[in-house]
Protein backbone atom coordinates (compact mmCIF):
# COMPACT_ATOMS: atom_id res chain seq x y z
CA UNK A 1 0.00 0.00 0.00
CA UNK A 2 2.94 2.34 0.63
CA UNK A 3 3.83 2.29 -3.07
CA UNK A 4 0.25 3.20 -3.98
CA UNK A 5 0.54 6.24 -1.70
CA UNK A 6 3.87 7.07 -3.32
CA UNK A 7 2.47 6.87 -6.86
CA UNK A 8 -0.44 9.09 -5.83
CA UNK A 9 2.01 11.52 -4.23
CA UNK A 10 4.00 11.65 -7.47
CA UNK A 11 0.83 12.26 -9.48
CA UNK A 12 -0.23 15.07 -7.12
CA UNK A 13 3.22 16.68 -7.25
CA UNK A 14 3.28 16.50 -11.06
CA UNK A 15 -0.21 18.04 -11.18
CA UNK A 16 0.87 20.90 -8.93
CA UNK A 17 4.06 21.53 -10.85
CA UNK A 18 2.15 21.45 -14.14
CA UNK A 19 -0.02 24.28 -12.80
CA UNK A 20 2.95 26.41 -11.78
CA UNK A 21 3.25 28.27 -15.09
CA UNK A 22 -0.52 28.88 -15.21
CA UNK A 23 -0.38 30.73 -11.87
CA UNK A 24 1.58 33.52 -13.60
CA UNK A 25 3.61 34.20 -10.48
CA UNK A 26 0.72 33.39 -8.14
CA UNK A 27 -1.39 36.19 -9.64
CA UNK A 28 -4.18 33.91 -10.92
CA UNK A 29 -6.45 32.57 -8.18
CA UNK A 30 -7.69 29.21 -9.48
CA UNK A 31 -4.39 27.81 -10.78
CA UNK A 32 -2.73 28.98 -7.55
CA UNK A 33 -5.35 27.24 -5.41
CA UNK A 34 -5.06 24.10 -7.55
CA UNK A 35 -1.30 24.13 -7.12
CA UNK A 36 -1.59 24.56 -3.34
CA UNK A 37 -4.11 21.72 -3.02
CA UNK A 38 -2.02 19.44 -5.23
CA UNK A 39 1.17 20.12 -3.23
CA UNK A 40 -0.60 19.62 0.10
CA UNK A 41 -1.97 16.32 -1.18
CA UNK A 42 1.47 15.33 -2.46
CA UNK A 43 3.12 15.90 0.91
CA UNK A 44 0.30 14.19 2.82
CA UNK A 45 0.53 11.15 0.54
CA UNK A 46 4.32 11.12 0.73
CA UNK A 47 4.07 11.17 4.54
CA UNK A 48 1.87 8.06 4.36
CA UNK A 49 4.25 6.37 1.90
CA UNK A 50 7.29 6.76 4.15
CA UNK A 51 5.56 4.69 6.79
CA UNK A 52 6.36 1.65 4.67
CA UNK A 53 9.23 2.77 2.42
CA UNK A 54 12.61 4.11 3.59
CA UNK A 55 12.47 7.90 3.37
CA UNK A 56 15.56 8.14 1.14
CA UNK A 57 14.11 5.70 -1.38
CA UNK A 58 10.65 7.26 -1.27
CA UNK A 59 11.98 10.79 -1.72
CA UNK A 60 14.29 9.74 -4.55
CA UNK A 61 11.39 8.12 -6.35
CA UNK A 62 9.06 11.05 -5.63
CA UNK A 63 11.45 13.70 -6.86
CA UNK A 64 13.11 11.70 -9.64
CA UNK A 65 10.01 10.29 -11.28
CA UNK A 66 8.25 13.61 -10.80
CA UNK A 67 11.12 15.35 -12.56
CA UNK A 68 11.03 12.88 -15.45
CA UNK A 69 7.27 13.31 -15.80
CA UNK A 70 7.52 17.11 -15.78
CA UNK A 71 10.19 17.05 -18.49
CA UNK A 72 7.91 14.86 -20.61
CA UNK A 73 4.89 17.10 -19.97
CA UNK A 74 6.94 20.19 -20.77
CA UNK A 75 8.04 18.68 -24.07
CA UNK A 76 4.60 17.33 -25.01
CA UNK A 77 2.31 20.15 -23.90
CA UNK A 78 4.28 23.28 -23.04
CA UNK A 79 6.46 23.50 -26.14
CA UNK A 80 9.72 23.01 -24.26
CA UNK A 81 12.52 21.43 -26.29
CA UNK A 82 13.63 17.92 -25.41
CA UNK A 83 17.33 17.90 -26.19
CA UNK A 84 19.79 15.03 -26.06
CA UNK A 85 21.31 16.51 -22.91
CA UNK A 86 17.89 16.68 -21.19
CA UNK A 87 17.14 13.12 -22.27
CA UNK A 88 20.44 11.90 -20.86
CA UNK A 89 19.83 13.80 -17.62
CA UNK A 90 16.40 12.22 -17.19
CA UNK A 91 17.92 8.82 -17.95
CA UNK A 92 20.51 9.35 -15.22
CA UNK A 93 17.81 10.41 -12.74
CA UNK A 94 15.81 7.27 -13.49
CA UNK A 95 18.94 5.12 -13.24
CA UNK A 96 19.63 6.64 -9.81
CA UNK A 97 16.11 5.87 -8.64
CA UNK A 98 16.45 2.27 -9.85
CA UNK A 99 19.79 1.85 -8.05
CA UNK A 100 18.37 3.25 -4.81
CA UNK A 101 15.45 0.84 -5.05
CA UNK A 102 17.75 -2.10 -5.67
CA UNK A 103 19.74 -1.21 -2.56
CA UNK A 104 16.57 -0.59 -0.53
CA UNK A 105 15.23 -4.02 -1.48
CA UNK A 106 17.90 -5.84 0.55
Amino acid sequence: MAYVFLLLAIAAEVTGTSLLKATQGFTRLWPTLGLAVAYLAAFALLAQAVKGIPVGVAYAMWSGLGTAAIVAIGAAYLGEPLTLVKGCGVGLVIAGVVLLNLDGAH
